[in-house]
């Protein structure tokens, strides 16, 4: 007869005790303990048994007699995806992707199942086998070689991935998962952490590629214990207003490749939609000379883009000057405000300064700062700037305008969409850089500021 016992988990590393802690020791967090009843059953048949010796796994090697290999990578039909997981699909590698409700995660994964030209096991804990034909059948592709099964038992999962053998495995979502080993209901903190280290051992077991979709919380985290996102290869993060037609696929870790690459998508009726040049979605095309609005390169990852950052800058109604910043750190703001008005004498303590940066980025890049700054000061002076002009430099506390790296991509990219003049830093210009754009060197914020209006 099966024992139930209550256990508390730690929502953030997992860790277990036998009672509630109001502070967990492992990942000292507070109040993250939440109690579970665990049944173990004695009978229950564990969820994958592979074929390697257990001996052998056990035996240590040293490090000089273990073969180097290169890890292999299959290639989709997404150039996008490619991108992100740093150049294709690592074979024998757990993905794990999390998104809001409704975003297109299962979209995404069933057009690269249909896609691919190996042989695919998509299982769905949500959906039957006539939903998602339906929702192929929207997307517009056949494919012999892609398989649906609806399930949520991982024991059954894995019988059938036995008798089928696929080449890749699709899990939509790892919360709707449940072992037999472990009686708790599933979504818990025990069946997330169980199920996900069943699929781990599957993957390196038989080096068969493993797609998990993951539910969010509010908080905009991966729902399930933090170790989750430890025991993956891969995290992705599928970003974006369902309002909206574009989405954002950021990689947030990456074990094969680099953890701050994204792709762009536009949701359209037959499904998403690669954006091959980004560059020419994130800029506005209105032909307006508007206050406020300038043009940056940013690096995200190993891909320049020219993104657009908008500022407004008005008298302060309510007393207290209000800062607002929608995909730009907030605290990074106040400093640049803080040297405009020290190093070059623009009033803006009494002023209420909102920055946005357009297309829902979320700019991290250093040498944005330029770029914010003379939108700031365009809408102080309310002097439109030259939309043919763009911006890159990192601005320091005395104002020193600092090069930034990858300075001959982010002219490269300039350069293709037709602008004529970068304004950069000095230090960049050391080196010679052969390009037909006019290039204007400045040292401090100052220097910009008598560059833009005199």
């Amino acid at each position: 007869m099966a024992k139930s016992k209550t256990v508390y988990f730690c929502q953030n590393c997992g860790a277990s005790s036998a009672k509630w802690v109001g502070h967990c020791p492992v990942c000292k967090q507070w109040n993250t303990y939440v109690e579970e009843v665990v049944e173990s059953s004695p009978t229950a048949v564990p969820a994958w048994v592979g074929d390697s010796d257990p001996e052998v796994q056990g035996k240590s090697q040293r490090i000089s007699s273990i073969q180097a290999g290169k890890e292999q990578r299959t290639k989709t039909p997404d150039e996008e995806l490619n991108r992100v997981l740093g150049g294709g699909i690592v074979q024998g590698s757990l993905v794990l992707i999390g998104g809001e409700p409704g975003i297109g995660k299962s979209t995404l994964l069933l057009q690269m199942a249909l896609k691919l030209d190996r042989r695919v096991l998509y299982v769905s804990g949500e959906e039957s086998e006539s939903q998602l034909k339906m929702r192929a059948d929207r997307l517009g592709i056949a494919n012999e070689a892609c398989y649906i099964l609806a399930a949520t038992d991982i024991q059954n999962i894995f019988k059938e991935v036995k008798k089928l053998k696929p080449q890749v495995l699709v899990i939509d979502s790892i919360q709707t998962l449940f072992s037999r080993t472990i009686e708790s209901t599933p979504g818990s903190i025990s069946q997330i952490r169980e199920c996900t280290g069943q699929l781990l051992r599957f993957a390196k077991d038989s080096n068969t590629p493993v797609f998990l979709i993951g539910h969010i919380t509010k908080d905009g985290h991966i729902a399930g214990p933090k170790v989750l996102e430890h025991m993956v290869d891969t995290v992705l993060q599928f970003e974006g207003d369902r309002h909206h037609i574009y989405r954002i696929l950021r990689s947030v870790k990456n074990r094969f490749g680099s953890s701050s690459e994204l792709g762009i998508y536009e949701m359209a009726g037959e499904g998403l939609r690669e954006v091959s040049n980004p560059s020419e979605v994130l800029i506005s095309e209105t032909d307006d000379n508007l206050s406020g609005i300038s043009i940056t390169a940013a690096m995200e990852g190993a891909r320049p883009l020219m993104i657009e950052t908008q500022a407004l800058v008005s008298s302060a109604v309510y007393g207290t000057p209000q800062r607002n910043a929608n995909g730009y750190d907030l605290r990074r703001l106040n400093m640049l405000l803080a040297v405009l008005e020290k190093r070059c004498g623009f009033k803006l303590g009494m002023q209420d300064v909102f920055v946005n940066v357009a297309g829902g980025l979320r700019l991290d890049d250093p040498g944005s700062d330029l770029g914010i700054a003379s939108a700031i000061l365009s809408s102080y002076e309310n002097i439109p700037l030259n939309r043919k002009t763009c911006f890159v430099g990192e601005i320091g506390l005395s104002g020193e305008v600092r090069a930034v790296n990858r300075i001959e991509q982010r002219i490269a990219e300039a350069q293709k969409l037709g602008f004529e003049e970068m304004v950069v830093s000095k230090a960049n210009l050391k080196n010679p850089i052969s390009s037909n754009m006019k290039l204007s060197g400045v040292r401090n914020i100052m220097e910009v500021a008598e560059l833009l209006f005199g």
